[in-house]
């Protein structure tokens, strides 16, 4: 039990503004949310998202033939299908207690526009009594939709923690409780600025 315990903590989430303010979307109805991983790295080794994704491939097919082949399918579905959805579920959720303003993908028209770039994951991992959780790292910068030099805000997340009760053994969904709780958080943050 100890040693489950000290495997699952020391991983809490550092979120930090560099600079800017919230005020100017206390009048706001909408705000567009678009997702950049562009500059993605992955593990301790800072692997681009090629690199880790060939090494895991073929890591499951050297185990399993055609395993690392689906696992692939899986992970490029991961974005569009868990993880920009859990952001943009838990933001909604968090803000909306609040103030109600729309954070959602393909608001082009919005005055303001989100953008989450996607640093740096840890995938973590889970086996069945011993667990390390997922951890993702973002950069969150609020700009005029118009004008992307304009920035309203850019705050630091690191290391958003991506757990779960119970056992998770799917790398995914873990590194979407990852995302999840980044919103949460950005959105905890948001909801106590604005007026």
């Amino acid at each position: 039990m100890i040693l489950l315990f000290t495997t699952t903590i020391g991983f809490s989430q550092d979120m930090s503004v560099i600079k800017g303010g919230f005020h100017n979307l206390s009048d706001q109805k909408e705000v567009n949310v678009e997702f950049n991983y562009s500059d993605l790295k992955l593990l301790k080794e800072n692997l681009t998202e090629s690199q880790y994704v060939q090494n895991r491939k073929n890591e499951l097919n050297g185990k399993t033939r055609g395993v690392g082949d689906n696992w692939q399918k899986i992970w490029e579905g991961a974005k569009q299908g868990i993880w920009q959805p859990k952001f943009l579920e838990l933001m909604s959720a968090t803000i909306t207690k609040k103030k109600d303003i729309l954070f959602q993908e393909g608001l082009g028209s919005a005055k303001y526009t989100l953008e989450v770039y996607v640093l740096w994951i840890y995938p973590g991992w889970d086996a069945g009594i011993m667990k390390q959780p997922a951890k993702v790292t973002t950069l969150l910068k609020v700009v005029e939709t118009a004008n992307r030099k304009n920035v309203l805000i850019e705050v630091s997340s690191e290391h958003a923690p991506g757990n779960q009760f119970g056992n998770n053994f799917s790398n995914e969904s873990r590194i979407g409780e990852g995302f999840a709780k980044t919103a949460k958080s950005f959105g905890k943050m948001l909801a106590s600025e604005i007026k």
